[in-house]
């Protein structure tokens, strides 16, 4: 189930909040997000899904 999502610029990515340990089963998706940029061909956010695993 998804517990939340958020929109993060790339420059302060939440490392620990999705690479970190958790306590039960968990699933972090990472998509590009935000305004696309041009210049470096890139979009400047990302987008992180929060999931819990359900049974």
């Amino acid at each position: 189930m998804v517990e939340h999502t958020e929109q993060v610029p790339k420059d302060t990515f939440p490392t620990q909040a999705v690479f970190g340990n958790t306590d039960k089963p968990q699933l972090r998706l990472i998509t590009c997000g935000g305004v696309f940029d041009h210049a470096e061909h890139s979009y400047r956010d990302n987008i992180v899904v929060y999931a819990d695993l359900t049974t």
